[in-house]
C-alpha cells in the first residue's frame, strides 16, 4: 500500500430478505436514483424465495445497467438441490454480467472462465487464499465480516494488484447459514412445507437473550446480528487501507438514507461521526463495531454522539 488514497466505490448488496416482486421491483426503481456504483442482485440465501425468477433478475440487471449502475450476480451460499445446481450453472454461464460467487462450488464453475466476485460466503481469511483465488479468476473479494482491522491491513500488505477490497459496512451482519430453516421453526412448520413465512418479516426475527438482550436476528436458514454493523466513523482508516468498495446491506427502511449519508461523506459535505450517530438514532437494536477493532461483534467499541 502506498500513495494517496482513492475514494472508494459504494456496492449495495443482495437483499437478504424474502420481499414480495412489487417491493423489490420499487425498490431498485428509488435506487437507480441514488448515487451507489454498485448493484448486486438475486437471492443468496434461500431458493424457495422466487419473488423474481433467474429470467426476471437477468432483466433488472440490463435495466439497471442501462441506469448507469454495475451490476453483479449473486449466488446462493449453500446449495442442497439439483435445481439449485441448475440455476448456478446459468448464472456462471449467463456471459454479460459478473458473478458473486458465495460458496466454492460458484468459483469452480467459474474459475478459468470469467472474473468474479468473492462474497462474503466465501472464507479469505489470509493473502495466500486470496492469491490462490486470484489465480482462478477473482477479481474482487469481499472481506468476510468476523475479520478484522488488523487482518485486514495484513491481507491488503500481499494483495495481489489486480485484485480489488470490499468490505461490509453497513447492515445486519451475515453470520451463518444452515440446512435448517430457522423460521420455520419458530413458526412450527416443517422446512418443506413453510408456507414462505419469511414474506411477513422483512428484516427478519429479532431474538434476545433470557436478560433481554436483542441477539441475534433468524432470517430463514440465515443468521445475521441483532445490531446493525456501522463503519462509517472508520471512514479515514477505510481509506488509508486502501478498499476499493464499500458494501452497504439493504434493509427494509433507509437504505437511500444510509447510501446518501456515505455518499456525502465520501465526497467531504458531511462528517462521519456526525453522519453514524443520525443513522444509529433510528436504529432499534442500536450499532456495533466489535468485529472490525478486533472485540466480540455485538459491541459497539467506538461511541459516536
Amino acid at each position: 500500500m502506498g500513495g494517496k488514497p482513492q475514494t472508494p466505490k459504494l456496492a449495495l448488496g443482495p437483499v437478504l430478505y424474502y420481499w414480495s416482486k412489487e417491493t423489490l421491483l420499487d425498490f431498485y426503481e428509488r435506487i437507480s436514483a441514488t448515487p451507489v456504483d454498485i448493484l448486486y442482485l438475486g437471492e443468496t440465501v434461500c431458493s424457495k424465495r422466487r419473488s423474481l425468477n433467474t429470467d426476471d433478475w437477468l432483466e433488472l440487471a440490463a435495466r439497471l445497467t442501462a441506469a448507469g449502475k454495475e451490476v453483479v450476480l449473486s449466488t446462493l451460499a449453500l446449495l442442497e438441490a439439483e435445481s439449485e445446481l441448475k440455476t448456478l450453472r446459468r448464472l456462471c454461464e449467463n456471459g454479460r454480467f459478473t458473478v458473486e460467487a458465495n460458496d466454492m462450488g460458484a468459483v469452480r464453475l467459474l474459475s478459468g472462465k470469467a472474473p468474479f466476485v468473492l462474497g462474503t460466503g466465501v472464507n479469505v481469511y489470509n493473502g495466500q487464499t486470496l492469491r490462490f483465488l486470484a489465480r482462478l479468476g477473482a477479481q474482487r473479494w469481499v472481506m468476510p465480516v468476523e475479520l478484522s482491522r488488523a487482518t485486514l491491513a495484513s491481507i491488503q500488505a500481499q494483495r495481489p494488484a489486480e485484485v480489488e477490497t470490499e468490505v461490509f459496512v453497513y447492515g445486519r451482519l451475515p453470520l451463518a447459514y444452515s440446512a435448517r430453516c430457522f423460521t420455520a421453526r419458530y413458526h412450527d412448520l416443517p422446512k418443506d412445507d413453510c408456507r414462505y413465512r419469511c414474506l411477513d418479516d422483512p428484516e427478519g426475527l429479532a431474538l434476545s437473550t433470557r436478560e433481554g438482550q436483542a441477539f441475534l436476528t433468524l432470517n430463514g436458514i440465515q443468521t445475521q446480528s441483532a445490531q446493525t454493523y456501522n463503519l462509517l466513523p472508520e471512514l479515514a482508516e477505510l481509506r488509508a487501507l486502501e478498499v476499493d468498495v464499500l458494501r452497504i446491506s439493504p434493509q427494509a427502511n433507509g437504505t437511500e438514507a444510509v447510501i446518501e449519508a456515505f455518499a456525502a461523506c465520501l465526497r467531504g459535505e458531511r462528517e462521519p461521526v456526525e453522519a453514524a450517530a443520525a443513522l444509529n438514532a433510528t436504529l432499534p437494536y442500536g450499532a456495533c463495531d466489535g468485529y472490525w477493532q478486533g472485540q466480540p461483534g455485538l459491541r459497539q467499541v467506538v461511541e459516536v454522539v
